[in-house]
């Protein structure tokens, strides 16, 4: 356990500031009267997710590796980091949506339908906490091995050892 406290630490971070999120797009109305700007805006939260990934495997450069990292350590140790969001994942999401915002779904599947984008078993279907448990883990998993592929090989300083 004591090797993998940075990626803890920093997965606890991500869901952290991840919920965070939610109260600013709840506050900025996005969850409700400007919910049509919600599609676009929440997407902004990816760059907060790079740096967090960032911030994470150069901690783990620095204070576990002593300043030298290869491409395939770092990769690990943003798997890692991707293992215990997507575990934390589904929490984040019932808080978000039971505690934080408990109107959003209702509100979304209001505007889809009123704004024809889908009917109402679409919508209802789509924006559900089981439909968004399946997506959000899902979207977590990917994103997160794809974000520690692309953040490992630009914080490497060493070589790979054959």
């Amino acid at each position: 356990m004591k090797n993998y406290r940075i990626e803890i630490k920093w997965a606890i971070i991500f869901t952290v500031v991840g919920l965070l999120w939610m109260v600013f797009e709840k506050a900025m109305g996005w969850h409700s009267e400007n919910i049509d700007k919600h599609p676009l805006y929440t997407n902004l939260f990816g760059f907060l997710a790079i740096l967090i990934y960032f911030l994470a495997l150069r901690d783990k450069r620095k204070n576990f590796y002593d300043g030298l990292i290869t491409w395939r350590q770092g990769f690990v140790s943003g798997i890692l980091v991707t293992v215990i969001i997507t575990l934390l994942t589904p929490l984040s999401l019932y808080i978000t949506h039971e505690v934080l915002s408990p109107e959003y779904f209702s509100n979304m599947i209001e505007f889809s339908v009123e704004n024809n984008r889908m009917n109402r078993n679409d919508a209802e279907a789509l924006f559900s906490l089981t439909s968004y448990l399946i997506q959000g883990t899902s979207w977590a998993l990917v994103m997160g091995v794809v974000t520690a592929a692309i953040v490992a090989r630009i914080l490497r300083t060493k070589k790979e050892d054959n």
